[in-house]
């Protein structure tokens, strides 16, 4: 019988989802460990999506998407993000995953190399290894606030570099970059010709300085950026987000996208179109009750003496318990889970420079997030 290619099968697993799997085999889990909102998208985003289906609307749509969600996409980008795009930069993706995906394939080759955040998201590392390149990690340490030391990063490009990864606002950290950070980020990438692709999935959730698009930073066409509706509407599982390309990449988009998956379902899309173009009051109310979470739940880390990443961004806590993972936090979150019924993500999941580290989303209930954050044995 033949194998499969051995790539994939060097290809790495998501620790999140180990300890989620473990966690949903034992009732009465408090789960900490995965970024779902704990809002219900609106009901006027849920009917546009019903309507479709009574409608029939479930044919083919254009590779890019409808015409509708592209339109409140572009509108969205000039209004938020600063960012004056065509229509024809704006492909709709089943979630930020195959955004993220398409970004990295369209950019790297067999044997290159991409720069990747550590900690970063679990995918940058696994889509590399997909894509037969070579994800080489950048850290991001507790002496500079997780800010990257550009550089340590600079000695890290080597000719067969090809691409950087940039997460701001940061998943798993909850932490941002700051304008000039970016700008530094872009210099980088210009002075040794690297793409840098920009994942900006929790851009509506920053505690603090607005969030920067890196695009608005580019004059020369080397940023594709990744956005997403899972976050920011509560809408994980409807899969729509988006990549915006440099201007001029239609046809080679249209031939990508039809490979892959063709097209985004239309009662998905006009979800997401509806999202985009109703009332946003329920955004404000989301950022409110993350960030009364973030506020009760850092209060109660000060009060234990536990030791965490001040957040910026995104719905995460970074919270150091070294004290009593004995280096291996993987197997000190399988015995968290087992023995106080708690399932958060082990920061090694993220990358090497994780290790020691646990994130915890603090999106939903508040109640449960104190119990569980409250079992966290605290330094002696």
């Amino acid at each position: 019988m033949p194998e499969i290619a051995p790539h994939i099968a060097r290809m790495p697993g998501s620790g999140v989802r180990h300890i989620l799997e473990r966690a949903l085999r034992r009732p009465g889990t408090i789960i900490l460990a995965v970024g779902e909102p704990g809002e219900v998208a609106g009901e006027r985003i849920r009917d546009a999506a019903s309507e479709a289906w009574r409608e029939g609307a479930i044919r083919y749509t254009p590779n890019g998407g409808i015409p509708a969600l592209r339109e409140a996409i572009r509108d969205k980008l000039a209004r938020e993000n600063a960012l004056d795009v065509d229509l024809e930069q704006i492909w709709v993706t089943v979630g930020a995953t195959q955004a993220l995906h398409l970004a990295m394939a369209l950019t790297l080759s067999h044997g290159d190399e991409v720069l990747v955040p550590d900690p970063g998201y679990t995918t940058f590392t696994m889509n590399a290894h997909l894509l037969q390149a070579t994800p080489v990690p950048y850290p991001l340490r507790p002496g500079r606030a997780f800010q990257p030391d550009l550089a340590e990063l600079e000695s890290l490009v080597t000719p067969r570099a090809r691409a950087i990864i940039v997460n701001t606002p940061s998943n798993p950290l909850g932490s941002t970059f700051d304008r000039p950070t970016l700008e530094a980020l872009i210099a980088l990438a210009r002075r040794h010709d690297l793409w840098l692709i920009s994942d900006e999935v929790y851009e509506r959730f920053t505690w603090g300085e607005p969030h920067v698009s890196p695009a608005t930073l580019d004059d020369d066409g080397r940023v594709l950026s990744v956005f997403s509706m899972s976050k920011t509407y509560a809408m994980t599982g409807a899969r729509v987000g988006w990549l915006v390309t440099p201007p001029g990449w239609r046809q080679t988009m249209l031939r990508v996208q039809e490979s892959v998956v063709s097209c985004v379902d239309e009662p998905s899309q006009r979800a997401a179109a509806e999202a985009l173009t109703g009332d946003q009051a329920a955004v404000a109310r989301s950022a409110a009750h993350y960030r009364d979470n973030l506020a009760a739940a850092t209060a109660l880390l000060d009060a234990r003496g536990l030791r965490y990443l001040d957040p910026t961004g995104a719905f995460y806590l970074w919270i150091d318990v070294a004290h009593v993972s004995g280096g291996d936090v993987v197997a000190w979150c399988e015995r968290f889970l087992d023995e106080q019924g708690v399932a958060v993500a082990p920061g090694s999941a993220f990358g090497a420079s994780g290790e020691g580290w646990i994130r915890v989303c603090v999106a939903s209930d508040r109640d449960e997030l104190l119990v569980g954050l409250s079992r966290i044995p605290a330094p002696a």
